[in-house]
């Protein structure tokens, strides 16, 4: 059980790790919305990646193989949400201030990397690419094992997003209202390039 959770520790922090929408994503919110914020869109993607983990655990391969079927349409849902959240992010004015989240703004933080994730292909593919190359891909039937697998991969993820939540938000007290404006559009543009890039592949 142990082997599982450190495989899906592994994993989780692996598969997030890498900059892409999510972290840029994140990167942002943080700069406008403080740390809390950037650290809860963060967990709203390693929710979603620890759903992909009790798939590959629980030994799920009739879903597995629906997910891969359809990414092209998972992949055009995404990218269109993409394409919205970059224009958002990109028109977004620079905080002037210390953010106050609502309870129900925080929920949305959260939600919207959450449905995020789960529409990205290339969270698909990873995760099934990686399972496969560590063989964990079902725990022969062992739920503790699954659970365990399921909750590294969680842990990992958040453990990566804490990381980035917390550098971001102390590098950026020493930024300016034009440094932050200018890292919205920059993040709004280039989140808008993948949603661009993802409707490309779906369409293809």
């Amino acid at each position: 059980m142990l082997s599982f959770f450190l495989k899906g520790l592994l994993v989780g922090f692996s598969i997030a790790a890498p900059v892409g929408p999510i972290g840029l994503l994140c990167i942002q919110r943080t700069l406008s919305g403080g740390r809390l914020r950037g650290l809860l869109t963060g967990l709203g993607a390693a929710g979603a990646d620890a759903v992909y983990g009790g798939i590959a655990g629980f030994g799920l391969s009739a879903a597995a193989g629906a997910l891969v079927g359809a990414r092209e349409w998972i992949g055009l849902f995404g990218g269109m949400f993409l394409l919205w959240l970059g224009a958002r992010t990109f028109m977004a004015p620079p905080a002037a201030g210390a953010a106050e989240s609502s309870g129900r703004g925080l929920a949305g933080t959260f939600l919207s990397t959450f449905f995020l994730t789960l529409t990205n292909p290339m969270t698909i593919l990873s995760f099934a690419a990686v399972f496969a190359g560590l063989g964990i891909a079902g725990s022969g039937g062992d739920r503790f094992s699954a659970l365990a697998l399921v909750s590294g991969v969680f842990i990992g993820s958040a453990a990566w997003w804490l990381l980035l939540s917390g550098g971001v938000s102390l590098l950026g007290r020493a930024l300016t209202p034009g440094m932050l404006r200018l890292t919205n559009r920059v993040s709004g543009a280039v989140i808008a390039g993948f949603g661009i890039a993802a409707l490309s592949g779906g369409l293809g």
